[in-house]
Parts: structure tokens; sequence; C-alpha cells
């Protein structure tokens, strides 16, 4: 049972009601990790903008951005987003149920093309061992045609997400999925 309820849509106001409108338009409803956040308006604003534009990221995929949310939950024991990640790459990204169960086991067997692995492993070393990140683990990347700025979008999501586990674990969210 959560210790922090969600902040419903029948209940929000001013910029938070609109924020969420904008929410349900995308999504069809508001999910219990945003309404946690619509408590505060200015946290919920940020993640419906980190949202929006991972959503539509010239370069990091959808299902990069759904693996690398549900490794870093993994790691977090973040149930919930565990979860909401796994079925995104099931329903909407094609993966199958055991092409997840292998990713969740061994992260190098995702089914994502080499290239993006490439960057869902640095991805994941840098916000479990930051200080283990290399100037290789740098080229690597580049060599590979990632951009800086990739390479630091990706690193910032992963890291985002970690603040989202945080939350969710903190206030014990329950799923709504």
């Amino acid at each position: 049972m959560p210790i922090l309820h969600p902040l419903t849509p029948e209940k929000a106001t001013g910029k938070t009601a609109k924020i969420y409108q904008e929410i349900e338009a995308a999504f069809g409803r508001v999910p219990a990790v945003l309404q946690v956040q619509g408590w505060s308006e200015a946290a919920l604003s940020q993640q419906w903008e980190s949202i929006k534009y991972y959503r539509n990221h010239p370069h990091l995929s959808p299902a990069l951005t759904a693996t690398i949310r549900m490794l870093v939950s993994q790691a977090n024991h973040c149930d919930y987003c565990v979860g909401f990640n796994e079925a995104l790459l099931i329903d909407q990204f094609g993966q199958s149920p055991d092409d997840v169960s292998a990713t969740k086991k061994n992260p190098e067997a995702t089914p994502l093309p080499e290239r993006e692995k490439a960057i869902l492993l640095l991805t994941l070393k840098a916000v479990q061992t930051p200080a283990a990140v290399s100037q290789t683990d740098m080229d690597r990347l580049i060599a590979m045609g990632w951009s800086e700025g990739d390479i630091m979008d990706a690193v910032i999501h992963g890291a985002r997400n970690q603040m989202v586990d945080v939350i969710m674990n903190t206030f014990k969210i329950e799923r709504d999925f």
C-alpha cells in the first residue's frame, strides 16, 4: 500500500491538471508513476518534458530507452518500473517474453542491434560504476557513430530513471498496469 498516495487526475488543479491532460492524450491515462510526482508541479513538469524528449529522440530508439529503464530499475529493485518497461518491450516494441527475460539475466543478450547494445552497456556502467567509465569506452561508442550528445542523453536517461526508482520505492507505489 502506498505511503504517499498518487495525486489522481480528478484532484489535480492548475498546471498539474494541464500536464495530466497532455499525459492522458499521449497514453490514454495518467500512470501512477506520474501521479505520484503530481504532488510537485515542478517535478512533474520536468519528468513530462523528459518523457516527451526521449519518446521522440532522434537517435536513441524507444526500445533502447525502455531497455535502459528496465535494467536500471532491476538493479534498484523497482518492481513497478521493471514491469512497466517489460510490458513496453513486449507489447509495443515486439520483443518476446524470452528476449526480455534473457536481457534481464544478461544485458549483452539484448536483441537490440549491436550499436544500441554498446550504448546500453555504457549507460549501465555509468549508472552503476561511474568511475569505471574510461576514454576507451567513449572512443568505442564514437567510433560506432554515437555523438557525445547521444552518449550524454543515454547516461542522463539512466540516471533520471534512478531518481524515479527511488521515488517509487520510497513511497511504495503499486502497479497500475
